[in-house]
């Protein structure tokens, strides 16, 4: 088994666009919904989502902040992060994640009405890559 850094799953998630991020329910139930990253994938321990306001995600997000994200990417590559969301509302920190593909979503771009930043701060990331597989030190 071989020890990948931050640096090797920063390279495998460039070429992954979703993530499943799971949240907590309020009954406790682990509930899933696919998020784009947005190309914005510069992985340094830190993933950024947009979604709107008033949905459940934000909601669950509020009363419970622990996450998971499960991507899977070519060749046999799958990675797991467990973390903290945190939710931001600032456009200067929109501004810094944005790009036009969000535009279809976001008729208003970061001006928007209710549109929020879900910013996971890994604690944890596991991959498998074929026979290989491991934890990365954060």
């Amino acid at each position: 088994m071989s020890e990948k850094s931050l640096a090797d799953v920063a390279k495998a998630m460039r070429h992954i666009d979703i993530a499943i991020l799971s949240t907590v329910a309020a009954d406790g139930a682990i509930v899933g919904r696919p998020m784009s990253n947005n190309k914005d994938v510069d992985f340094d321990g830190n993933s950024y989502y947009f979604t709107s306001e008033d949905t459940d995600m934000v909601k669950e997000l509020e009363a419970n902040p622990q996450v998971g994200l499960g991507l899977q990417g070519h060749h046999h590559t799958y990675i797991s992060v467990s973390g903290k969301a945190e939710l931001i509302r600032d456009k200067a920190a929109f501004a810094a994640h944005w790009n036009s593909d969000l535009d279809k979503w976001f008729d208003d771009g970061i001006d928007t009405a209710g549109v929020v930043m879900i910013r996971v701060k890994a604690k944890k990331v596991e991959y498998w890559d074929g026979r290989d597989s491991g934890e990365v030190k954060l």
